[in-house]
């Protein structure tokens, strides 16, 4: 099972104040979750641990945008410093897939994959998906079950996020860098309908402005 660092549902969390926030985000987020650091660090360790298991083969990352690019990017800086650095180093290139599950602060019950038709390219390869965020994982399931049909030797999935929720269909990734509570999240590309993308440290959003940025 994968191991992960917990966010408890009754996590104070930190004072908006205490950080770089853009001041057109600050009556918008309750507080903030998991300053940019820690993702960070934990980050690193998922790199390293990503290695360790699937190092020596060639690996395709497939980041899932657009919530995951900025996980994505961060992570494949630690892998290249990884391969840079050790003994032991793996060529590493990259492909890129849209997976659209949420209208406004709802998952809807259709999953829409943009980019599948390329998934052909796949077939034969060590794969390793990189998402932001599963939450029911549906979505996640629905894009393994596409990928299975391109047959691909190995597929590995890292989120930096798993939401512990009553929604969930019991799917769990491969690596996990936390698991947080049922509560909307954004910042570090993490959106609502686009907004919060540009914030560093992932927050909790606040019920105004759910209504403030609703489509």
């Amino acid at each position: 099972m994968a191991s992960f660092l917990e966010i408890a549902d009754d996590e104070k969390g930190y004072d908006l104040d205490l950080f770089c926030v853009p001041r057109h985000y600050e009556n918008d987020l309750e507080k903030v979750i998991i300053p940019h650091g820690l993702i960070m660090d934990r980050t690193e360790r998922l790199a390293r641990d990503i290695i360790q298991d699937m190092g020596g083969h060639h690996i395709v990352a497939l980041c899932v945008l657009k919530g995951g690019y900025k996980f994505f990017a961060d992570l494949l800086d630690y892998i290249k410093a990884l391969n840079q650095n050790s003994d032991k180093s793996v060529p590493l290139t990259v492909d890129f897939i849209r997976v659209k599950s949420y209208c406004n602060d709802k998952s809807t019950n259709s999953v829409k994959v943009i980019g599948g038709d390329e998934l052909s390219s796949l077939s034969g390869k060590n794969v390793l998906i990189v998402e932001d965020i599963v939450e029911t994982g549906r979505t996640m399931q629905t894009l393994l079950s596409l990928l299975s049909e391109c047959n691909p030797k190995m597929v590995k999935v890292v989120s930096l996020l798993v939401k512990r929720t009553p929604r969930s269909s019991g799917y769990r990734p491969d690596y996990i860098g936390f698991e947080v509570p049922d509560s909307f999240l954004v910042g570090y590309a993490l959106d609502y309908n686009e907004y919060f993308r540009d914030l560093s440290h992932i927050c909790i959003l606040n019920d105004q402005a759910k209504e403030k940025y609703k489509v």
